[in-house]
């Protein structure tokens, strides 16, 4: 291949990666943790308050619930699987009209059990909104809202993703065979971060093309729909995904009390799909004139085709079954390869041991954009000559610098200190959700301040300090509620929140390590590098 043409490729690679980089890392840094965001959820819960019931009992509650609470019909869940962020058997929400589709926490939210005399007990919740802050943050590349301008955002920088990816290959091609497992350790530390760089890129390639050409469907699916709707449906494509059957006689369908057993339900469904596991039932418009259930659940045999797992509709009068188009493991071909890219972008397959090779993944990304930064800064360094004094470094090299520790140490420290705060604030402050918003931006718009003030090689070792000093919270902050109750911590025993307690502490130890080496390296490095820590010059753009 040409020389020029592997020049101009390796430009454009550089510069889509510089522009995206820093977005990209807080959307897969972000993105890693949604993985286990229902576990990091679990883990911040309060011991619940309520009693759950048997699954026989849930047709009481819920015509008792109705009968009380008819606004409830609209949209109600009735959960299957009790655990510590689901302290009701059966929910719902109370929107206002104009509220975002994608919020899930807006309006007012309610629980409802059976108390001991078998009458339900209603009470008004508030949901923690910390795995929404998490998958915002994921979603919309470290923005607050999550709105289509922002999620268009996203769809952009996921287009600079894919041209980034293009690009890289086409570089790496002329060396492929020579450089792909080429890790040259030594003295020359820019090469090894290339090389790295090269070996993280390449292999996880099939996983990063799925993420950004998913991400840019998610981002601008709104408009697809609509031009499909257009151009192969002739405006009717809502009529055409309404469930078949008809609407159901006026007096069955506002009797909440002929509604069939959930059990019975569950049992229609998996009498078609024996291994699906059903966790939840979604009510839609229960006493209306056309009411479905979505019998939500997974089946570990089959792709799910949607994060929360998939689903069947059933009639919840007459018990038929009336759609399997979401159902794992009993979807058309058509079907299938639609959910196979939800599948590939969330997880939703292979089980626990896929689950944790995405986390993984989820951060090996991340760090491929970081360094993507620091190859791009090492480039342009300005180098020493002899015995003269150190050189001042260009001020854009500078200030990248400054960025991409800013950023990066400043989205994971505002993560972990989030997750902190959702336990250690539980109970002390009014609004704790906005609260969880505080703490993050706070965070993280004080170490990109810290990061220009300071410069990135004394920054880099400060943040990464509170970066271990944050992660490592989260592990103590469940020993302190085992030592000191009266704290008012509290700790969940279950697995999934054990399970976060452990992965916190592994990542806080590697915190540690980067904290001690980057240390080392500010000492004894090149003086005539960005990450030394020499004297230098304030930003003058900052100060």
């Amino acid at each position: 291949m040409r020389t020029e043409f592997i020049r101009i490729y390796k430009s454009v690679h550089t510069w889509t990666g510089i522009l995206s980089g820093l977005a990209l890392f807080i959307a897969f840094y972000a993105g890693a943790l949604t993985v286990f965001k229902e576990d990091i959820v679990r883990w911040a819960a309060p011991p619940a308050a309520i009693a759950a019931i048997d699954l026989a009992q849930a047709h009481e509650l819920i015509a008792r619930t109705l009968a009380e609470h008819p606004e409830a019909a609209r949209d109600f869940k009735l959960h299957l699987q009790p655990a510590e962020h689901l302290p009701a058997p059966m929910s719902w929400s109370i929107k206002p009209p104009d509220a975002d589709e994608h919020d899930t926490l807006a309006g007012r939210h309610y629980l409802a059990t059976l108390d001991a005399a078998g009458l339900p007990a209603v009470s008004e919740t508030q949901p923690s909104q910390l795995g929404e802050l998490i998958d915002i943050l994921h979603r919309v590349v470290g923005l607050p809202f999550d709105n289509d301008p922002n999620r268009w955002l996203m769809g952009v920088i996921a287009a600079l993703y894919a041209l980034a990816l293009v690009s890289g290959v086409v570089v790496l091609l002329p060396s492929l065979v020579k450089d792909l497992f080429a890790l040259r350790v030594g003295k020359n530390r820019k090469r090894m971060w290339l090389d790295s760089h090269n070996i993280v890129g390449f292999i996880s390639l099939p996983f990063h093309i799925v993420f950004a050409l998913t991400a840019a469907v998610f981002a601008f699916h709104d408009g697809i729909y609509a031009l499909q709707d257009h151009l192969l449906y002739d405006g009717r494509i809502k009529e055409l995904l309404r469930p078949a059957g008809g609407a159901k006689p006026a007096l069955k369908a506002f009797d909440p009390a002929a509604l069939l057993p959930p059990a019975e339900l569950v049992a229609r469904v998996q009498a078609v799909a024996p291994d699906f596991v059903p966790d939840t039932l979604q009510y839609l418009q229960a006493t209306g004139p056309r009411p479905v259930v979505r019998v939500w659940g997974h089946d570990p045999q089959s792709i799910s085709p949607r994060a929360p797992g998939g689903f069947a509709v059933v009639d919840p009068y007459g018990g038929r079954l009336l759609s399997t188009d979401y159902l794992p493991g009993k979807q058309d071909a058509a079907s299938t390869t639609v959910s196979s890219f939800f599948a590939l972008h969330f997880a939703t397959f292979g089980g626990t041991p896929v689950r944790w090779m995405y986390f993984l993944l989820g951060l090996a990304g991340a760090w491929l954009f970081y360094s993507g930064n620091l190859l791009w800064i090492e480039s342009r360094r300005r180098k020493q000559r002899a015995e003269n004094a150190a050189p001042d470094q260009r001020r854009d090299v500078r200030l990248l610098g400054a960025l991409t520790i800013g950023v990066c140490l400043g989205c994971i420290s505002g993560i972990s200190l989030a997750i902190v705060a959702a336990k250690g604030l539980h109970g002390r402050v009014d609004d704790l959700n906005a609260w969880l918003w505080y703490v993050y931006y706070g965070c993280f718009f004080a170490a990109i301040g810290w990061a220009l003030r300071r410069g990135a090689a004394r920054a880099a070792v400060d943040l990464l300090w509170l970066s271990f000093g944050a992660t490592l919270a989260i592990p103590l902050s469940s020993l302190l509620a085992l030592l000191w109750p009266a704290l008012g911590l509290w700790v969940n025993l279950s697995t999934a929140s054990l399970g976060v307690d452990a992965t916190a502490l592994l990542g806080s130890l590697a915190l540690l390590w980067m904290a001690r080496e980057t240390a080392r390296r500010a000492r004894i490095g090149p003086q005539d590098s960005v990450w030394s820590d020499t004297p230098m010059r304030k930003l003058e753009a900052v100060s």
